[in-house]
């Protein structure tokens, strides 16, 4: 049975023209190569699979070919490149940093460079995974790199360019590769599989290149594994079953039941996906980008960024058109935070099914937050606005009489008053008598019987406009604080306190020593710090009793310490754990006998 070669192996490109999505590095080499500009040193950097091996192979043994074409290709048949085909070439030099980091390793490259090819213009040396090299072995690299004898190239390949040194980096010329393209792998998918006789979807294959993430490899990697599952013959189907992808229709399904609060429909559904295997975090980063699919189709200038199969671009943009965008924004950042913090959550279901919940009432959430069909905004502090005038009733219309301090007249001819609005010129004094008037709103007119009716006092108004619907309640006088009133207060609230069975509070309030500060101050003098914290703990209920006492909520006080005596705390409070043992021990000695006998262990 012949040796199977995976497709990333079998199919790796062999020349310039052959690579895939990297036409801005190909082209720059390919002059180069023709007007005799080659650097001594080239730094191919980017993400992994997307060929900068391959392209660094495919460099050295096109500049050692004895017959290059006019597009500046290698033509695959000189000895050069036969020799190189075979893996037999002894003026390419592969090196892989990750286990050949040292600097003895780098010295002797150095002492390889020495010498001046057999056969061909160039040695070349292609060392993979720079990144990987020591601080020392790149500063024993320098000299060599920024001088080599002129028949010498390094090519430099390294997928984390950042953790190379930047007299590195100077002396080299830098190309960076980019990602493949989904419609480039996809195409290069299709040419593979034609070749080997495949019949395969378009859908599926799509499916390959979305979650190959712009990696030519793993692409191929995937079809191979895929074709052995599928035997063969590539369906969207199997090849979703296969990756372990979410399909887009449950997304769909999920979204239609949020949007119409059916939250028994959407838990359901959650549960099915969830006994398919699929995690929860997988379940809401789908989710987050199908919501961002279907933002970016909102607009038909964006709508090019959608990443999904050509099948459910319709279905995306029609979907679109009915979400609003407020709605599709605040579930992008409901379940971002809820990404972030599953890490976390311990119950991983439960964590998921809130996110869901917060999803299913988000648009009636954010119909609350608007007004008139607008967004409301956020009130600019620092923002001058004009003077809000209101109907003010004239002094001529307020009289008093014996029963009530204030009295309005309410005449028919004073509905339509205009409102006095006060001048820069008037005195303070009338100011103030305007402000003492009671104000008249046009909305809300004083009723009346007629003209000549009686007059009526303000709490009559009042009571006979809302009726029974409010409490309408004389403001009662304060009563001065004096300490007997005080002390009587305070020696009622201990009694509660022995009534709810808190003898310890009662019996600090009953010692407790009481001092009028000022007329609306007093302080509350106990004897230790225990006392302190049970006064502390009570301090808003006595506070409440007070206030309602003195008809005044201004009255506050203050708990002060006397110095006396320690207290005489026991013996057994004062020792750890350890101390305890070790006085036991020393009055029983028979307990350390039995420790030391048993081989016992005492935590503390």
């Amino acid at each position: 049975m012949d040796n199977f070669v995976v497709s990333a192996r079998k199919y790796r490109p062999q020349n310039f023209n052959t690579v895939v999505g990297q036409s801005h590095i190909t082209t720059t080499l390919k002059n180069a190569i023709l007007n005799n500009h080659l650097a001594h040193a080239f730094l191919f950097c980017g993400p992994r699979g997307v060929g900068k091996t391959t392209c660094a192979r495919i460099l050295a043994k096109t500049i050692n070919c004895t017959n290059i074409t006019k597009e500046g290709e290698a033509c695959n048949q000189c000895d050069s490149c036969t020799s190189f085909e075979k893996g037999a070439s002894l003026n390419i030099h592969e090196l892989d940093a990750a286990s050949n980091n040292s600097v003895d390793d780098i010295r002797t490259l150095v002492d390889q460079v020495r010498f001046a090819p057999q056969a061909g213009k160039y040695k070349v040396y292609i060392v993979d995974e720079v990144h990987m090299l020591s601080a020392s072995a790149f500063n024993a690299f320098l000299k060599t790199l920024e001088e080599p004898p002129p028949h010498a190239i390094f090519i430099l390949a390294t997928t984390e360019k950042h953790k190379i040194l930047p007299t590195i980096l100077s002396r080299c010329q830098i190309f960076d590769f980019k990602r493949i393209t989904s419609n480039d792998t996809v195409e290069h998918l299709e040419e593979i599989i034609g070749k080997e006789h495949i019949k395969a979807e378009r859908n599926a294959l799509q499916l390959i290149a979305q979650k190959s993430e712009g990696c030519m490899r793993d692409a191929l990697s995937i079809l191979d594994k895929i074709v052995s599952f599928s035997n063969g013959a590539l369906t969207y189907k199997n090849t979703l079953e296969h990756l372990n992808i979410l399909d887009e229709e449950y997304f769909f399904k999920l979204l239609e039941h949020l949007s119409k609060q059916d939250l028994t429909s959407a838990m359901l559904l959650y549960d099915e996906i969830n006994q398919k295997g699929f995690e929860g975090d997988m379940v809401m980063s789908g989710l987050a980008s199908f919501i961002r699919n279907l933002l970016v189709c909102k607009d038909p200038a964006s709508a090019v960024l959608l990443e999904s199969i050509e099948g459910w671009r319709d279905q995306y943009v029609s979907t679109a058109k009915q979400i609003s965008t407020p709605y599709l924004i605040s579930a992008l950042n409901i379940l971002n935070e809820a990404e972030i913090q599953f890490k976390m959550a311990r119950n991983k279901r439960l964590h998921v099914e809130m996110a869901i919940i917060k999803l299913n009432f988000l648009a009636q959430a954010i119909e609350l937050s608007l007004d008139e069909h607008q967004i409301v905004k956020k009130k600019l502090v620092d923002a001058q606005y004009p003077i809000r005038l209101k109907k003010i009733v004239p002094l001529s219309n307020i009289s008093v009489n014996a029963e009530a301090k204030l009295v309005i007249e309410t005449p028919a001819t004073i509905k339509n008053v205009e409102p006095t609005k006060p001048t820069l010129a008037e005195k303070p004094s009338s100011l103030n008598s305007q402000a003492a008037a009671t104000v008249q709103t046009a909305s809300t007119p004083i009723p009346s019987e007629n003209n000549d009716g009686p007059k009526k006092n303000l709490l009559a108004v009042l009571q006979q406009k809302y009726g029974k619907d409010y409490d309408i309640e004389e403001v009662k006088e304060s009563i001065p604080l004096s300490l007997d009133l005080l002390q009587k207060c305070w020696d009622e609230y201990a009694v509660y306190l022995e009534s709810i069975a808190k003898h310890a509070s009662a019996g600090t309030f009953k010692v407790a020593q009481l001092k009028m500060e000022d007329e609306l101050h007093f302080t509350v003098t106990v004897g230790a710090l225990t006392a302190q914290k049970f006064v502390e703990q009570e301090r808003m209920n006595v506070l409440e009793k007070v206030w309602s006492e003195f008809q005044n909520r201004a009255i506050m006080f203050d708990i002060i310490v006397e110095a006396g005596e320690k207290e005489d705390v026991p013996l057994h409070m004062r020792l750890n754990s350890k101390q305890k043992y070790d006085r036991i021990a020393e009055q029983y000695p028979l307990v350390a006998a039995l420790k030391k006998r048993c081989n016992l262990e005492v935590y503390f």
